[in-house]
């Protein structure tokens, strides 16, 4: 059941969307949602189909998200193009890029072609000279990220306090996971890059959902599509995907580290992913209302269980996962 506070948004949306349109015939249909506050609507009824972001302001600011469009698309990398925008109401009239992203399409059949265009679009990315401005992913945005997992997963969805012991592995663990995204050569980072938020489209594909881009550690956008969120690939072939992704960057004249060196660097940006995502999980779940997520939590184990017993630095975290963090789980899931 919609609120006043929702059908006041509804007509708003559709007043401006056939207003900038230049149709007062006009409709317009659930395109797509975020995680966030932003939602997407597909004209209808309209010479051509167009997209309307609609940004609630005081919920989703849309100026971070044009501000990085600009400079990617100046930049080289094919992102939406915008034909009509209302800053202070949060609207924005986009090009319809279609239905289906790369996630929607990719399988084992076509996975090698969606790799090699999303890696040549992510080096063309990584390539970017970015304003002095523009966030780091440093200290700060790594302890927050770790906040996430031990507030959002262990205590409100395990509903657990760690003890003392557990604590200290927990402290540890994430400290040398920062110390190692910390280390590595630092080049424009998407934060999300995975086949949901591409599109496969001409000259692409597309980039979504990149207004939190920061400039961080290497390897973490190429292991954010290669063990992704929502899609799971076969060890063997993530490895090789790996491979490619490295000797491009090198040619790319992109500062990655030698290939031992990168794969364990992917490893470990990964694991800090995947323990930051159970916590944003759990925070859609339990704040926001979006319980779907939390459907996609036993990829993240599966994902840690390959990874993390392979690094002895790391043995303070499988400790962790092990005597604690999946029994409260499979409680929790049953």
């Amino acid at each position: 059941m919609s609120s006043p506070a929702t059908d006041d948004r509804a007509t708003l949306r559709l007043h401006w969307a056939r207003h900038a349109l230049g149709n007062a015939d006009a409709g317009l249909e659930r395109a797509s949602t975020d995680a966030g506050f932003r939602s997407y609507w597909r004209s209808v009824g309209a010479t051509a189909s167009r997209i309307v972001m609609d940004s609630p302001p005081g919920q989703e600011d849309v100026r971070p998200w044009l501000r990085i469009r600009d400079l990617l698309d100046a930049g080289g990398v094919r992102v939406p193009q915008v034909l009509a925008r209302d800053v202070e109401a949060g609207f924005l009239l986009l090009e319809d890029l279609g239905g289906p992203t790369v996630a929607q399409l990719i399988d084992d059949a076509n996975a090698d072609a969606h790799m090699d265009a999303a890696i040549s679009q992510l080096l063309r990315l990584q390539s970017l000279a970015l304003p002095a401005d523009i966030p780091v992913f440093g200290e700060a945005l790594l302890q927050r990220d770790a906040g996430l997992f031990e507030d959002w997963f262990i205590r409100r969805h395990l509903g657990i306090e760690l003890g003392c012991g557990d604590s200290e592995r927990l402290e540890l663990a994430q400290r040398r996971l920062m110390d190692n995204a910390l280390a590595q050569a630092r080049v424009p980072t998407h934060r999300d890059y995975m086949p949901r938020n591409l599109m496969p489209v001409e000259g692409g594909p597309a980039v979504l959902d990149f207004q939190d881009l920061v400039l961080g550690p290497i390897a973490y956008d190429p292991m954010s599509l290669l063990r992704d969120a929502f899609l799971s690939w076969p060890e063997s072939r993530v490895e090789g995907w790996l491979h490619a992704y490295h000797a491009r960057a090198i040619a790319a004249g992109l500062p990655v580290p030698g290939l031992a060196r990168f794969l364990r660097d992917a490893d470990w940006c990964g694991v800090q992913r995947h323990l930051k995502i159970l916590g944003i999980f759990a925070r859609l779940h339990h704040r926001d209302g979006k319980p779907r997520y939390l459907a996609d939590a036993p990829r993240f184990f599966t994902y840690l269980d390959a990874v993390v017993p392979k690094y002895r630095a790391l043995e303070p975290l499988h400790e962790l996962l092990e005597r604690t963090i999946k029994p409260a789980f499979a409680k929790v899931a049953a």
